[in-house]
């Protein structure tokens, strides 16, 4: 499945790789772009086409989950129109999930795009003591990574990953509400509450366009940023965190773009005790 911004040259680069490699998959394109483009040409033998209003990239992906056409997979594939798969980048993903039922999803290692020599865009995502979320590995030369074997991340990112349907059931999907960045983090930090565990196999290698799909979003690109640390640092963050996290908010005010820093910490704030409560429900519910 891929959530994009339109059928374009992106997309068809996408979906020609997804062919290549496994030419009987199907596919649902889940299309929030506007565009009144048609797919008809799109290399792909089983296909689906399904426009939505744009409501986030969780919404989109939650659109595509629950399609008829693939209802009935144990397993589904997600991934930005900006990625381009390798020829063998699903097989070491099945089989690390086969191997360990504990496993919610398993994400490839992601290489940046015309990078020589190629160098690491994520092998997964981690938290810094603000909440900030960032890629491990991030820049790093492929040839360092050596470990070739499944390894074990906090949080996988969104950008491309396979994921268990029994996972995607158990935790409701991605949490819409935050429309564009962080849900990655959320859906991971709540299947965590709930036993899941999650990987990045770097003998699964994707190549990705970084920021592509989200490079004219321009000061939008902040708000969503900083608001959503803030409401993931309040969901999941210890009470240390949430101060530091609350803390490097006021610092940013004094920067560039202002107005977007400004609207992040206000409507950030404002979501927090929402937050806090779904954080006290969650814990009551496992008790």
């Amino acid at each position: 499945m891929t959530t994009h911004e339109g059928p374009g040259p992106r997309l068809q680069r996408c979906l020609a790789a997804i062919a290549a490699s496994d030419p009987d998959v199907a596919v649902v394109v889940v299309d929030n772009s506007g565009s009144e483009a048609s797919l008809t040409d799109a290399p792909c033998a089983n296909i689906e086409h399904v426009r939505v209003d744009n409501r986030g990239f969780g919404a989109a992906a939650n659109v595509g989950f629950a399609h008829p056409a693939v209802a009935d997979a144990e397993l589904i594939g997600l991934l930005n129109d900006d990625v381009v798969v390798g020829d063998a980048w699903l097989r070491p993903l099945v089989e690390c999930l086969d191997a360990e039922p504990a496993v919610a999803a398993v994400q490839p290692m992601l290489v940046l795009a015309d990078t020589d020599p190629p160098l690491v865009n994520s092998l997964g995502v981690e938290l810094d003591r603000f909440g900030a979320g960032s890629d491990i590995g991030y820049r790093t030369t492929e040839s360092e990574v050596a470990d070739r074997g499944p390894r074990r991340v906090d949080m996988v990112t969104g950008g491309a990953l396979l994921l268990r349907r029994a996972f995607l059931d158990d935790v409701d999907g991605f949490d819409e509400r935050l429309f564009l960045y962080y849900e990655d983090v959320d859906l991971c930090r709540r299947g965590s509450e709930l036993g899941w565990e999650f990987r990045c196999v770097s003998a699964s290698r994707v190549e990705h366009e970084m920021g592509a799909s989200t490079g004219d979003l321009g000061d939008d690109r902040t708000f969503l940023q900083e608001r959503n640390r803030l409401v993931t640092a309040a969901r999941f963050g210890s009470a240390a965190l949430i101060g530091r996290a609350m803390w490097l908010s006021i610092k940013r005010l004094r920067h560039e773009p202002r107005r977007a820093h400004r609207h992040a910490f206000l409507h950030g704030i404002a979501r927090m005790p929402r937050a806090l409560y779904e954080r006290g429900v969650a814990t009551w519910s496992r008790r």
